[in-house]
């Protein structure tokens, strides 16, 4: 992570020097070896992080009523937190679903209860929370069809998409 945002300063610090120096009608100042050697490096822990995500279902399922994040769905958070983390520009939008029992109004809530649960696992796996949104779709967005445990099983999540 120390990494990570030493590259990203680097970044940031050799592009404001450029467009400082093209702004005065200067030439760029130049990028040293290692700045150049810590920018390959930062690449390529991206398309790790890339890889990581490709790898991961983008779905965290929850128990009957509830809205903890289980363990069980670690390696979904550290995949999409790391690749947030390393690409500043990544935004997530954290989808949050019931089942169809309850009223509508609870599965909202309960909803958008699981989408601030793993927005905030996010947080804590060096996402940027100005970059993740948190939604509820209630019951309305079911992934299985079906009135019973197997289909409300698969309902009882949340998404979470890059846009």
């Amino acid at each position: 992570m120390k990494f990570a945002l030493t590259a990203a300063s680097l970044l940031l610090l050799a592009g404001c020097a450029t467009q400082q120096a093209n702004q005065a009608g200067a030439p760029a100042a130049p990028v040293s070896s290692s700045a150049k050697a810590e920018l390959g490096s930062s690449s390529a822990a991206l398309e790790a992080a890339k890889k990581r995500l490709a790898a991961v279902e983008p779905s965290v399922y929850f128990d009957y009523d509830k809205f903890e994040v289980k363990k069980d769905y670690s390696n979904v958070v550290t995949a999409f937190g790391g690749y947030m983390a390393l690409d500043p520009k990544a935004k997530v939008r954290v989808e949050g679903n019931a089942d169809e029992r309850g009223t509508t109004e609870y599965n909202l809530a309960l909803g958008q209860r699981r989408a601030e649960a793993v927005r905030a696992a996010l947080q804590a796996a060096g996402a940027n929370a100005a970059n993740i949104e948190a939604i509820s779709n209630g019951e309305e967005k079911p992934r299985a069809k079906g009135h019973n445990e197997a289909a409300w099983t698969q309902n009882r999540r949340a998404d979470l998409v890059i846009r």
